[in-house]
Order: structure tokens, then C-alpha cells, then sequence
């Protein structure tokens, strides 16, 4: 019998691939947050998708008192940033969208309730999809992050449990690249902050997708409307 585990699926590329990696030799259960988010329509659907493609049973949470608590542009009406591509590599720029687009301890919340169904199923892990590209300008991507995260378990649990983020050293593109050699549906996948039916282009996490499938030259499926 296989081990089992945890997976935090938002049906985002990097979730997907996390996921991924570890589907041959887990049990995994799928969780999938609904805060209030603009895009958790195309979320819910794809990780749909992806937890069928991979076998996994799929968990909804709602977390709707996160909605009300954030000032986030995913939360709210406000304007979604649209970064240029030179912005992307621009610190100070990508700290602006990120600001933008931030969540009140949107990680650390989740990984909580992940944690207490890991408990709960007697699950050994907990997958996250958290990458250095991303760590630069999100504090809870960051391999700090996931060490003190891991650490907190250890005197808050009495179960075993890890946080595994297979691609905490990884750019967008190591993730594509990773993804196409373990065989990730990274092509049902979902990134767009926007939550159109076809990814808009546009946001910076439609960016950083483009972006990533082309510097590693991986077929890339995904519809843009830009």
C-alpha cells in the first residue's frame, strides 16, 4: 500500500508539476482553497482535470472570510497588474505586483489546514509547488519559508509530516522542463490570475508561463487571448 499524501492544488503550473512528481509512489488527496479568488472557476476545473488524469481524490475548501479580510487584486475589483516583459526581471517592479496580488498569509493558511488533514489521514507529506522564481518577491515561496514551516510541525504535531517542495531551487523554466521529463499534464494546467476561459496573456503569471515553455523549448498548448 502506498503512503499517503497531501497535495495543495491550486491547477496552477507549478502545483501541477509538484504534484506530478511525487503520483507514482503516493496515495495523494488534493486539496483546492477557494478564498474568493477572480480565476476559481478555470482552478476548480483544472484541478479537476489534473487530480482525474492522476487518480487523486480532489478536496474543496472555502475559505470565504479570506476574501473578506484581503485587499488583494485577485480578491477584489481592483486592476490586475500587467508587467511588461522586461518587467518581469525588474526587482522593484515585480515587488509592486506582488504587493498587488498578495493574500494575508495566504501559504501559511493553507499549509495549516493541509497540515491538519494530514493528520487526519495519517498522510506523510504535505506537496507544495513553491519555486525560487518566485520566492524572489513572495517571503512564503522561500526555502526560509518551508524550513521554519517544517519546523513548526515538528512541536505542533504529533505525527511525522513534511512539507515536500520539490521546486523550491527551480525558475519557471526548470519547472517546465521538470514537468515535461516526469510527464506532468502540465497542458490542462491553469495560470492566469484573471480567470478567463483561455489564459488573458497578460497577468504576470501568464507572462512567467509563456515565458518558461519557450526558454525550454516544450511545446506549449496553452491558449492566450494575448
Amino acid at each position: 500500500m502506498k503512503p499517503k499524501a497531501i497535495t495543495v492544488l491550486s491547477g496552477g503550473l507549478d502545483s501541477t508539476v509538484a504534484t506530478s512528481i511525487y503520483a507514482n509512489d503516493y496515495d495523494i488527496t488534493a486539496i483546492t482553497f477557494n478564498y474568493g479568488q477572480q480565476s476559481i472557476k478555470q482552478e476548480l476545473k483544472h484541478a479537476k482535470m489534473i487530480c482525474e488524469k492522476l487518480d487523486m481524490k480532489h478536496i474543496v475548501i472555502d475559505l470565504p472570510w479570506l476574501k473578506e479580510i484581503s485587499n488583494s487584486s485577485l480578491t477584489t475589483d481592483k486592476s490586475i497588474p500587467q508587467p511588461s516583459d522586461n518587467d518581469l526581471d525588474d526587482y522593484d517592479k515585480s515587488i509592486e505586483t506582488a504587493k498587488s496580488v498578495w493574500v494575508p498569509a495566504r501559504n501559511t493558511v493553507f499549509c495549516s489546514i493541509a497540515l491538519s488533514y494530514a493528520e487526519s489521514i495519517q498522510a506523510k507529506i504535505i506537496i507544495v509547488g513553491w519555486d525560487y522564481e518566485e520566492a524572489v518577491t513572495f517571503p512564503d515561496n522561500s526555502k526560509k519559508y518551508l524550513k521554519s514551516f517544517n519546523e513548526t510541525i515538528k512541536y505542533g504535531s504529533f505525527d511525522d509530516i513534511e512539507i515536500k517542495a520539490p521546486l523550491i531551487d527551480m525558475t519557471k523554466e526548470d519547472i517546465v522542463k521538470k514537468g515535461h521529463e516526469v510527464n506532468a499534464p502540465m497542458n490542462i494546467s491553469y495560470s492566469c490570475y484573471v480567470g478567463c476561459d483561455t489564459h488573458c496573456g497578460v497577468c504576470e503569471s501568464c507572462k512567467r508561463r509563456k515565458r518558461a515553455f519557450t526558454r525550454a523549448n516544450v511545446t506549449d498548448y496553452t491558449e492566450y487571448e494575448k
